[in-house]
């Protein structure tokens, strides 16, 4: 067996890139003229070809040489707060970019990525495959993709319309790539090493895969219940059994009846749920006594959904759900607790409703304790969160009074762009440091009407050295604001030289600012005027745009992005609804899919705080960050297909129909 190491992988990346550019500049370009579909964008991909080459290498080269050296590839390069790196609007709206790509290799490749990303894993010594370990997963070569055609400015439109078009070339490029990986695995002899590891735990949401394809209609319409299985079993017991010639006989019915041989295969399915790590199932496992046991003493467990039994076993089944590693001490410590429970729950000498409902409000008091005390981890960073939270609502009020302020008031540009940005930051700061309602805030917010009123000519001798005396109090407080929030000095310097200026004139006896006629636009400046505000839309289009829900692997959302937008709002609400401190998710962000537990909620629900299971790994995601996710269909809420409810589809599926 010849010894491989993940260097070497990486590094024959690395050598791949130059060819792996050219490739695509011509692939992209051979799909645009190739469908019709596409034939918009050709002068769009006209602008973006001459640079696309030399961003896309050096991006990516950038990307893998930080793999290489152990680091993160997938960078984040959202806007910061408080030392977090927030996920808003426009990161989310980038991620729905990527992810069109990202499936569409995973669609071609996937016996290729099982292989390479199992390597990696082995690597590393876990238990299951992620694929965050991978350093060549999809994903960076997309984010490479993104950045390039960014590089050349178009528009969030046809950003987004050039990635769907080139996914599929870039799919199939790098299928051919990861091909040659997969070639030096065998020629390593590590085929049947790879291809075994980590098995079972691979494709855990497969099923939110075929909810999205099957979508909302058809997924309820599909759903099966406790009482409609009974029924089915019902149903196949009462027909006439079919013979046998082999033996003479008629063979032996498909279930023997509705109570324990439909609650036996019901509970193998549940033990066979991939999504399920070993030391949970053989929990679940010992648990089958006691469900066994209620079952027999109270025949409704057989035909409620809501039954207390079943919420626990979803509780405790969804809470383990959240691990990666069946070795996570957060893990083993809910099992030894869940140990405790289930002694309880099988020793009891008479099975009751009551046991079971006593048990789950332990657990779901235990899972709390677990939430509070990462809330209690990461109190710092929510803080910040809060405050960030705070200086954007009150940014957005102190900007409000400086526009009304200043409408009417003979400012230069410089100045008035001063007042509008700068100076507000001023203020707000003195209310973050010192309290809304605080001195230091009241004064720089009087700060404005004292300039103001500084650039009104003097009517005589005597207002003008009354306002001589006042200037120099009024600079050394602007200036005092400056340095609270380090206002760069060139911006500093010249919004003091339009003061002075300014001031000049007015104690001359002049207008602060000369009146100049503007005179109208040209027909060429109004031409490049709509041409520069059709270039710089915002992305909230993104939010409507119709994406293939069949292509992006998460839970149907067709009721959050349908044409009617006032439906689409109210499904919208009553997913928020639901969203509540300490349920766990599986949403997609950097390139990747991330298991995250929200731990806190701001007041205004404007912000939102993420933690997985990792210490380091935080999430502030806005709320209209949380809109484009859901909209777009990559992010989902662990619990909204519970394991008792996969287990009841899966035999519904298996019985023939009545």
């Amino acid at each position: 067996m010849t010894q491989l190491r993940a260097q070497d992988l990486v590094n024959e990346a690395l050598t791949e890139v130059s060819g792996l550019s050219r490739d695509l500049l011509n692939l992209i370009q051979d799909e645009l003229d190739a469908n019709a579909q596409h034939f918009g964008l050709r002068e769009a991909w006209r602008r973006v070809r001459p640079r696309f080459a030399a961003e896309f290498e050096t991006r990516l080269l950038a990307a893998l040489q930080e793999a290489l050296h152990g680091g993160d590839p997938l960078q984040r390069t959202s806007p910061t707060l408080g030392g977090l790196s927030l996920v808003d609007e426009s990161q989310a709206l980038e991620d729905v970019a990527v992810a069109h790509v990202v499936h569409a290799a995973e669609d071609i490749a996937k016996p290729e990525l099982y292989q390479i990303g199992n390597f990696f894993a082995a690597l590393k010594g876990g238990g299951k495959a992620r694929e965050r370990d991978n350093p060549l997963r999809p994903a960076i070569y997309a984010q490479a993709l993104h950045q390039a055609i960014a590089a050349s400015g178009v528009n969030a439109q046809v950003h987004h319309d050039l990635m769907r078009a080139a996914a599929t070339p870039v799919a199939r490029r790098l299928a051919k790539f990861y091909g040659g990986v997969c070639e030096r695995l065998r020629a390593a002899q590590l085929t049947d090493l790879v291809a075994g590891f980590g098995s079972g735990a691979r494709d855990s949401f497969a099923h939110q895969r075929l909810a999205a394809a099957r979508g909302v209609g058809a997924l309820n319409s599909s759903r099966g219940t406790l009482d409609g299985l009974a029924r089915r079993v019902d149903a196949v017991n009462s027909r006439p059994a079919p013979f046998d010639a082999h033996v003479g006989a008629q063979a032996a019915p498909l279930v023997r009846s509705t109570g324990p041989d439909m609650l036996s295969r019901l509970y193998d399915q549940i033990l066979a749920d991939p999504r399920l790590l070993p030391p949970l199932k053989g929990l679940l496992a010992r648990l089958q006594v006691a469900v066994v046991r209620m079952a027999r003493a109270d025949p409704s467990l057989l035909r409620r959904h809501d039954h207390p039994t079943w919420d626990l076993l979803n509780r405790v089944a969804a809470h383990g759900m959240t691990f990666d590693r069946a070795d996570d001490p957060a893990l083993q410590a809910f099992l030894r607790f869940m140990e405790a429970e289930a002694k309880l729950l099988t020793d009891a000498p008479v099975p009751s409703v009551g046991l079971f409902e006593l048990a789950l409000r332990r657990v779901n008091a235990e899972i709390e304790s677990q939430t509070h005390q990462a809330e209690q981890r990461h109190a710092e960073a929510i803080q910040a969160l809060a405050r960030g939270e705070e200086r954007a609502e009150w940014t957005a009020v102190v900007r409000e009074q400086i526009l009304q302020q200043t409408s009417r008031a003979p400012l230069s540009t410089r100045c008035r762009h001063f007042l509008e940005t700068a100076w507000v930051d001023v203020i707000v700061h003195a209310m973050a440091e010192h309290g809304h309602d605080s001195a230091a805030a009241q004064m720089a917010m009087d700060a404005v009407d004292a300039l103001l009123e500084s650039f009104k000519p003097p009517r005589d001798a005597i207002a003008r050295a009354a306002l001589q005396q006042r200037l120099p109090r009024l600079i050394h407080q602007l200036e005092a604001g400056c340095d609270s929030i380090q206002l760069a000095a060139p911006r500093r310097d010249a919004f003091f030289q339009d003061l002075m200026d300014m001031h000049g004139r007015v104690l001359r006896g002049l207008p602060a600012v000369e009146v100049v006629a503007k005179p109208p636009p040209t027909p060429e400046e109004i031409v490049q005027q709509l041409m520069e505000e059709r270039d710089s839309r915002p992305p909230t289009h993104w939010l409507t745009t119709r994406v293939d829900r069949g292509e992006l692997p998460t839970v149907p959302v067709a009721l959050y992005s349908g044409g009617d937008r006032e439906a689409a709002r109210s499904a919208i609400e009553a997913w928020f609804g639901g969203v509540h401190i300490g349920r766990w998710f599986h949403l997609f962000t950097q390139g990747e899919w991330h298991t995250v537990q929200l731990a806190w909620i701001s007041p205004s629900s404007q912000s939102y705080f993420f933690v997985g299971r990792d210490l380091d790994e935080r999430l502030p995601l806005t709320r209209k960050a949380l809109e484009a996710l859901l909209a777009n269909g990559l992010i989902t809420a662990l619990e909204e297909e519970s394991v008792v409810q996969r287990a009841v589809d899966t035999l519904m599926s298996d019985l023939p129909e009545a």
